[in-house]
Protein backbone atom coordinates (compact mmCIF):
# COMPACT_ATOMS: atom_id res chain seq x y z
CA UNK A 1 0.00 0.00 0.00
CA UNK A 2 1.14 3.32 -0.82
CA UNK A 3 2.97 5.72 2.20
CA UNK A 4 0.35 8.28 1.18
CA UNK A 5 -2.70 6.15 1.32
CA UNK A 6 -1.78 4.52 4.60
CA UNK A 7 -1.34 8.34 5.96
CA UNK A 8 -4.53 9.37 4.96
CA UNK A 9 -6.39 6.37 6.84
CA UNK A 10 -4.29 5.98 9.78
CA UNK A 11 -5.37 9.59 10.22
CA UNK A 12 -9.29 8.82 11.23
CA UNK A 13 -9.24 8.75 15.06
CA UNK A 14 -11.07 6.15 17.31
CA UNK A 15 -11.75 5.42 20.82
CA UNK A 16 -9.68 2.80 22.17
CA UNK A 17 -11.75 -0.07 23.67
CA UNK A 18 -9.73 -2.98 24.68
CA UNK A 19 -6.63 -3.07 27.75
CA UNK A 20 -3.57 -2.13 28.08
CA UNK A 21 -2.00 -3.32 25.02
CA UNK A 22 -4.17 -1.39 22.88
CA UNK A 23 -2.79 2.22 22.28
CA UNK A 24 -5.67 4.83 23.29
CA UNK A 25 -6.51 7.72 21.23
CA UNK A 26 -3.69 10.23 23.36
CA UNK A 27 -0.78 8.29 21.90
CA UNK A 28 -2.67 7.45 18.30
CA UNK A 29 -3.29 11.35 18.36
CA UNK A 30 0.46 12.27 17.72
CA UNK A 31 0.62 9.73 14.96
CA UNK A 32 -0.82 12.90 13.00
CA UNK A 33 2.33 15.17 13.89
CA UNK A 34 4.64 12.66 12.73
CA UNK A 35 2.76 12.63 9.38
CA UNK A 36 2.99 16.04 9.09
CA UNK A 37 6.99 16.81 10.36
CA UNK A 38 8.60 12.86 10.13
CA UNK A 39 6.45 10.64 7.57
CA UNK A 40 9.90 8.62 7.05
CA UNK A 41 9.31 7.45 10.22
CA UNK A 42 6.15 5.70 9.01
CA UNK A 43 7.38 3.99 5.84
CA UNK A 44 7.57 0.28 7.00
CA UNK A 45 4.16 0.53 8.21
CA UNK A 46 3.55 -0.16 4.26
CA UNK A 47 5.57 -2.93 4.64
CA UNK A 48 3.32 -4.56 7.29
CA UNK A 49 -0.31 -3.45 6.54
CA UNK A 50 -1.17 -5.70 3.78
CA UNK A 51 -0.29 -9.34 5.77
CA UNK A 52 -2.56 -7.30 9.01
CA UNK A 53 -5.27 -6.98 7.01
CA UNK A 54 -5.25 -10.55 5.31
CA UNK A 55 -5.05 -11.77 8.61
CA UNK A 56 -7.52 -9.78 9.90
CA UNK A 57 -9.89 -10.49 6.85
CA UNK A 58 -9.65 -14.33 6.94
CA UNK A 59 -8.97 -15.42 10.82
CA UNK A 60 -12.20 -15.92 12.38
CA UNK A 61 -11.14 -18.16 15.56
CA UNK A 62 -9.41 -16.59 19.08
CA UNK A 63 -6.72 -18.79 18.19
CA UNK A 64 -5.91 -18.28 14.59
CA UNK A 65 -6.23 -14.29 15.36
CA UNK A 66 -3.84 -14.39 18.28
CA UNK A 67 -1.05 -16.59 16.51
CA UNK A 68 -1.23 -14.48 13.00
CA UNK A 69 -1.11 -11.03 15.14
CA UNK A 70 1.69 -12.68 17.46
CA UNK A 71 3.74 -13.27 13.59
CA UNK A 72 3.52 -9.68 12.33
CA UNK A 73 4.40 -8.25 16.00
CA UNK A 74 7.48 -10.23 15.99
CA UNK A 75 8.37 -9.34 12.80
CA UNK A 76 7.73 -5.82 13.05
CA UNK A 77 9.76 -5.85 16.55
CA UNK A 78 12.93 -8.69 14.08
CA UNK A 79 12.88 -5.80 11.37
CA UNK A 80 13.68 -2.59 14.22
CA UNK A 81 16.25 -5.14 15.86
CA UNK A 82 18.21 -6.14 12.31
CA UNK A 83 17.97 -2.27 11.16
CA UNK A 84 19.72 -1.25 14.98
CA UNK A 85 22.07 -3.70 15.15
CA UNK A 86 23.37 -3.00 11.25
CA UNK A 87 23.71 0.96 13.10
CA UNK A 88 21.03 2.63 12.58
CA UNK A 89 20.79 4.19 16.63
CA UNK A 90 17.17 4.71 16.65
CA UNK A 91 14.44 3.19 18.22
CA UNK A 92 11.47 5.76 17.57
CA UNK A 93 10.12 4.04 14.06
CA UNK A 94 8.99 1.30 15.84
CA UNK A 95 7.13 3.23 18.58
CA UNK A 96 5.57 5.09 16.05
CA UNK A 97 4.97 2.34 13.51
CA UNK A 98 3.44 0.19 16.00
CA UNK A 99 0.90 2.90 16.97
CA UNK A 100 0.27 3.84 13.52
CA UNK A 101 -0.40 -0.06 12.78
CA UNK A 102 -3.27 -0.07 15.93
CA UNK A 103 -4.82 2.70 15.03
CA UNK A 104 -5.23 1.83 11.63
CA UNK A 105 -6.66 -1.81 12.60
CA UNK A 106 -9.14 0.10 14.92
CA UNK A 107 -9.67 2.68 12.04
CA UNK A 108 -10.27 0.00 9.10
CA UNK A 109 -11.69 -3.22 11.29
CA UNK A 110 -14.32 -1.35 14.40
CA UNK A 111 -16.57 -4.62 14.32
CA UNK A 112 -14.03 -7.51 13.87
CA UNK A 113 -15.18 -9.86 16.65
CA UNK A 114 -11.23 -10.69 17.24
CA UNK A 115 -10.21 -7.38 16.85
CA UNK A 116 -9.44 -6.42 20.63
CA UNK A 117 -7.41 -10.04 20.81
CA UNK A 118 -5.63 -9.25 17.45
CA UNK A 119 -4.45 -5.71 19.03
CA UNK A 120 -3.04 -7.29 21.76
CA UNK A 121 -1.27 -9.71 20.66
CA UNK A 122 0.29 -7.51 17.71
CA UNK A 123 0.87 -5.04 20.22
CA UNK A 124 2.88 -7.36 22.91
CA UNK A 125 5.14 -8.99 20.23
CA UNK A 126 6.02 -5.74 18.77
CA UNK A 127 7.56 -4.98 22.21
CA UNK A 128 9.79 -8.20 22.01
CA UNK A 129 7.50 -9.81 24.31
CA UNK A 130 6.83 -12.78 22.34
CA UNK A 131 10.39 -13.98 21.38
CA UNK A 132 12.35 -14.30 24.79
CA UNK A 133 13.77 -17.69 24.18
CA UNK A 134 17.44 -18.62 24.62
CA UNK A 135 19.35 -20.56 22.76
CA UNK A 136 21.93 -23.18 24.24
CA UNK A 137 25.13 -20.87 23.18
CA UNK A 138 26.19 -19.11 25.92
CA UNK A 139 26.68 -20.39 29.67
CA UNK A 140 24.52 -17.04 31.02
CA UNK A 141 21.39 -15.22 30.43
CA UNK A 142 20.60 -11.71 31.00
CA UNK A 143 17.27 -10.06 30.70
CA UNK A 144 17.09 -6.72 29.87
CA UNK A 145 14.01 -4.00 29.63
CA UNK A 146 14.11 -0.82 28.08
CA UNK A 147 11.27 1.84 27.51
CA UNK A 148 9.15 3.58 24.85
CA UNK A 149 10.16 7.74 23.91
CA UNK A 150 8.13 10.02 26.20
CA UNK A 151 7.28 13.47 26.94
CA UNK A 152 6.47 13.63 23.52
CA UNK A 153 4.44 16.80 23.67
CA UNK A 154 7.36 18.29 24.78
CA UNK A 155 9.54 17.39 22.04
CA UNK A 156 8.30 15.02 19.03
CA UNK A 157 11.87 14.38 18.06
CA UNK A 158 12.64 12.34 21.98
CA UNK A 159 14.38 9.11 21.39
CA UNK A 160 15.33 6.58 24.44
CA UNK A 161 18.39 5.46 24.50
CA UNK A 162 17.10 2.61 26.72
CA UNK A 163 15.13 0.84 23.42
CA UNK A 164 17.71 1.73 21.31
CA UNK A 165 19.92 -0.21 23.88
CA UNK A 166 16.95 -2.99 23.79
CA UNK A 167 16.85 -3.30 20.40
CA UNK A 168 21.12 -3.38 20.07
CA UNK A 169 21.42 -6.14 22.80
CA UNK A 170 18.38 -8.33 22.12
CA UNK A 171 19.59 -11.77 20.92
CA UNK A 172 23.16 -10.64 21.27
CA UNK A 173 26.28 -13.23 22.71
CA UNK A 174 28.38 -11.14 25.11
CA UNK A 175 31.92 -12.08 26.21
CA UNK A 176 34.22 -11.28 28.60
CA UNK A 177 37.35 -13.60 30.26
CA UNK A 178 36.54 -16.71 28.69
CA UNK A 179 32.45 -15.99 29.97
CA UNK A 180 29.13 -15.68 27.33
CA UNK A 181 25.80 -14.14 27.83
CA UNK A 182 23.32 -14.18 25.72
CA UNK A 183 21.10 -11.45 26.38
CA UNK A 184 17.23 -11.08 24.90
CA UNK A 185 15.36 -7.79 25.34
CA UNK A 186 11.77 -6.24 25.50
CA UNK A 187 10.47 -2.71 25.68
CA UNK A 188 8.09 -1.60 27.94
CA UNK A 189 5.23 1.28 27.53
CA UNK A 190 5.58 4.69 29.31
CA UNK A 191 2.29 4.28 30.99
CA UNK A 192 0.82 4.17 34.47
CA UNK A 193 -2.08 1.99 33.70
CA UNK A 194 0.29 -0.96 32.60
CA UNK A 195 1.99 -1.05 35.47
CA UNK A 196 -0.81 -0.75 37.89
CA UNK A 197 -2.30 -4.24 35.84
CA UNK A 198 1.50 -5.77 36.73
CA UNK A 199 3.09 -5.82 33.45
CA UNK A 200 6.56 -5.82 35.21
CA UNK A 201 5.16 -8.78 37.42
CA UNK A 202 3.88 -10.89 34.20
CA UNK A 203 6.98 -10.22 32.19
CA UNK A 204 9.20 -11.12 35.18
CA UNK A 205 7.83 -13.94 36.93
CA UNK A 206 8.48 -16.90 35.04
CA UNK A 207 11.88 -15.22 34.86
CA UNK A 208 12.63 -15.35 38.65
CA UNK A 209 10.81 -18.68 39.08
CA UNK A 210 12.31 -20.89 36.43
CA UNK A 211 15.75 -19.53 37.89
CA UNK A 212 17.65 -20.37 34.97
CA UNK A 213 18.52 -16.41 34.05
CA UNK A 214 21.38 -14.52 35.74
CA UNK A 215 20.76 -11.25 35.85
CA UNK A 216 17.68 -8.71 35.05
CA UNK A 217 18.57 -5.49 34.44
CA UNK A 218 15.65 -2.65 33.73
CA UNK A 219 17.47 0.16 31.60
CA UNK A 220 15.86 3.53 31.44
CA UNK A 221 16.97 7.56 30.28
CA UNK A 222 18.30 9.74 33.32
CA UNK A 223 20.69 11.92 33.98
CA UNK A 224 23.94 13.42 32.99
CA UNK A 225 25.99 9.80 33.56
CA UNK A 226 25.19 5.92 34.18
CA UNK A 227 23.53 6.10 37.90
CA UNK A 228 23.05 1.84 39.47
CA UNK A 229 20.64 3.15 41.37
CA UNK A 230 20.85 1.35 44.80
CA UNK A 231 17.62 2.28 47.11
CA UNK A 232 14.65 2.59 44.75
CA UNK A 233 11.48 3.33 46.29
CA UNK A 234 7.53 1.97 46.25
CA UNK A 235 6.11 5.30 45.96
CA UNK A 236 5.04 7.72 43.02
CA UNK A 237 6.14 11.51 43.53
CA UNK A 238 7.00 12.79 39.90
CA UNK A 239 5.43 15.45 38.63
CA UNK A 240 5.59 14.11 35.01
CA UNK A 241 3.43 12.68 32.76
CA UNK A 242 3.49 9.53 31.01
CA UNK A 243 2.53 8.87 27.76
CA UNK A 244 -1.19 9.01 28.02
CA UNK A 245 -0.81 12.48 29.75
CA UNK A 246 -1.66 10.68 32.75
CA UNK A 247 0.05 11.63 36.21
CA UNK A 248 1.14 9.04 38.58
CA UNK A 249 -0.88 10.64 41.40
CA UNK A 250 1.60 11.52 44.01
CA UNK A 251 3.52 14.44 45.39
CA UNK A 252 6.38 15.04 47.17
CA UNK A 253 3.95 15.85 50.20
CA UNK A 254 1.95 13.00 49.14
CA UNK A 255 3.75 10.36 47.65
CA UNK A 256 1.60 7.40 46.23
CA UNK A 257 1.58 3.51 46.59
CA UNK A 258 0.75 2.16 42.78
CA UNK A 259 -1.42 -0.81 42.46
CA UNK A 260 -0.61 -3.94 41.29
CA UNK A 261 -3.82 -5.30 39.66
CA UNK A 262 -6.35 -4.42 42.52
CA UNK A 263 -4.80 -4.00 45.30
CA UNK A 264 -1.78 -1.34 46.58
CA UNK A 265 1.37 -2.50 45.71
CA UNK A 266 2.39 -4.44 48.96
CA UNK A 267 6.06 -4.48 49.64
CA UNK A 268 8.55 -2.67 51.90
CA UNK A 269 8.88 1.55 51.84
CA UNK A 270 12.28 0.50 49.95
CA UNK A 271 13.92 -2.20 48.63
CA UNK A 272 18.30 -2.85 47.84
CA UNK A 273 19.26 -3.41 44.34
CA UNK A 274 21.24 -6.77 43.55
CA UNK A 275 23.82 -5.82 40.91
CA UNK A 276 27.80 -6.97 40.31
CA UNK A 277 28.01 -3.21 41.26
CA UNK A 278 31.87 -3.47 41.73
CA UNK A 279 32.71 -5.10 38.13
CA UNK A 280 30.25 -2.74 36.61
CA UNK A 281 31.50 0.60 38.05
CA UNK A 282 34.73 -0.32 36.30
CA UNK A 283 33.17 0.07 32.75
CA UNK A 284 35.12 3.18 31.60
CA UNK A 285 34.15 5.11 28.66
CA UNK A 286 32.41 8.87 27.42
CA UNK A 287 30.16 9.04 30.86
CA UNK A 288 30.77 8.28 34.48
CA UNK A 289 29.22 5.35 36.23
CA UNK A 290 27.69 6.03 39.98
CA UNK A 291 26.32 3.85 42.76
CA UNK A 292 23.74 6.21 43.50
CA UNK A 293 22.24 5.90 47.12
CA UNK A 294 20.36 8.94 46.95
CA UNK A 295 17.06 8.81 48.54
CA UNK A 296 13.93 11.56 49.98
CA UNK A 297 11.61 9.99 52.39
CA UNK A 298 9.16 11.78 55.58
CA UNK A 299 9.69 10.38 58.79
CA UNK A 300 7.69 11.79 62.03
CA UNK A 301 6.93 14.96 59.96
CA UNK A 302 9.98 15.90 58.51
CA UNK A 303 11.66 15.30 55.14
CA UNK A 304 15.20 13.99 54.59
CA UNK A 305 17.20 14.09 50.90
CA UNK A 306 20.51 12.78 50.65
CA UNK A 307 22.76 9.27 50.46
CA UNK A 308 22.20 6.83 52.48
CA UNK A 309 24.62 4.12 53.49
CA UNK A 310 22.72 1.09 54.61
CA UNK A 311 18.86 0.08 53.74
CA UNK A 312 18.35 -0.40 57.53
CA UNK A 313 18.71 3.15 57.67
CA UNK A 314 15.44 3.41 55.74
CA UNK A 315 12.89 1.52 58.42
CA UNK A 316 9.77 3.67 59.87
CA UNK A 317 9.91 5.68 56.77
CA UNK A 318 7.37 7.10 54.44
CA UNK A 319 9.28 7.02 50.74
CA UNK A 320 9.06 10.02 48.72
CA UNK A 321 11.76 8.93 45.83
CA UNK A 322 14.05 6.22 45.34
CA UNK A 323 17.68 6.38 44.21
CA UNK A 324 15.71 6.30 40.72
CA UNK A 325 13.22 9.04 41.31
CA UNK A 326 9.53 8.55 41.78
CA UNK A 327 8.44 7.64 38.13
CA UNK A 328 8.28 4.79 36.30
CA UNK A 329 12.07 4.21 35.44
CA UNK A 330 11.93 4.23 39.86
CA UNK A 331 9.17 2.10 39.87
CA UNK A 332 10.27 -0.78 37.16
CA UNK A 333 13.16 -1.02 39.54
CA UNK A 334 11.41 -1.63 42.97
CA UNK A 335 8.77 -3.51 41.27
CA UNK A 336 11.46 -6.01 39.90
CA UNK A 337 13.37 -6.18 42.95
CA UNK A 338 9.97 -6.23 45.20
CA UNK A 339 9.01 -9.75 43.08
CA UNK A 340 12.30 -11.10 43.25
CA UNK A 341 12.37 -10.79 46.93
CA UNK A 342 8.41 -12.49 47.11
CA UNK A 343 9.59 -15.48 45.09
CA UNK A 344 12.82 -15.65 46.70
CA UNK A 345 15.04 -15.56 43.40
CA UNK A 346 19.04 -15.49 43.59
CA UNK A 347 18.75 -13.68 40.11
CA UNK A 348 20.97 -10.24 39.96
CA UNK A 349 18.50 -7.50 39.57
CA UNK A 350 18.64 -3.54 39.46
CA UNK A 351 17.92 -0.69 37.23
CA UNK A 352 20.84 1.53 35.16
CA UNK A 353 19.87 5.20 34.33
CA UNK A 354 21.82 6.25 30.84
CA UNK A 355 22.94 9.60 30.47
CA UNK A 356 20.04 11.38 28.72
CA UNK A 357 19.93 12.56 24.83
CA UNK A 358 18.39 15.64 23.68
CA UNK A 359 16.48 14.65 20.98
CA UNK A 360 18.17 12.28 18.67
CA UNK A 361 22.01 12.46 18.71
CA UNK A 362 23.69 9.31 17.39
CA UNK A 363 27.06 9.79 18.49
CA UNK A 364 25.53 10.54 22.24
CA UNK A 365 23.74 7.14 21.36
CA UNK A 366 26.72 5.13 20.18
CA UNK A 367 28.83 6.05 23.24
CA UNK A 368 26.25 5.47 25.89
CA UNK A 369 25.61 1.66 23.79
CA UNK A 370 29.02 1.04 23.66
CA UNK A 371 29.90 1.91 27.30
CA UNK A 372 26.90 0.33 28.51
CA UNK A 373 27.61 -3.22 26.71
CA UNK A 374 31.21 -2.98 28.91
CA UNK A 375 29.59 -3.02 31.64
CA UNK A 376 27.39 -5.94 30.51
CA UNK A 377 30.50 -7.43 29.75
CA UNK A 378 32.50 -6.57 32.55
CA UNK A 379 29.73 -7.86 35.15
CA UNK A 380 29.83 -11.73 33.73
CA UNK A 381 32.93 -12.22 36.22
CA UNK A 382 30.27 -11.57 39.16
CA UNK A 383 27.19 -13.68 37.56
CA UNK A 384 28.28 -16.76 36.71
CA UNK A 385 26.88 -19.44 39.02
CA UNK A 386 29.59 -19.53 41.35
CA UNK A 387 28.67 -16.01 42.71
CA UNK A 388 25.45 -15.46 43.49
CA UNK A 389 24.02 -12.14 45.85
Amino acid sequence: MPLLRLLLITSTLLPCSVSFACQPTVEFSRVDSVMQKQPQWLAATAKFWPEIEAALTDCQTPQNCQARASKIGQQLWSYHRSRVQAGKLDDRALYWQRLALLRQIQAKFTKHSQRSQFEKSFATAARGYDTTQYSSKAALKIYLTGFDPFLLDRNLQQSNPSGVIALALDGRVIEHAGLTAEIQSVIVPVRFQDFDQGLIETLLAPIYQNNEVAMVVTVSMGRAHFDLERFPGKRRSANAPDNLNQMGGGTEQAPKIPYLKQALLDGPEFIEFALPVDTMLKASGAYQVNDNPSVSYWQNGEKFSGAIEQLDTLQNVIAISGSGGGYLSNEISYRSLNLRRKLNAKTYTGHVHVPRVQQYDVKTLNAILQQFELMLKLSLESINPSAKP
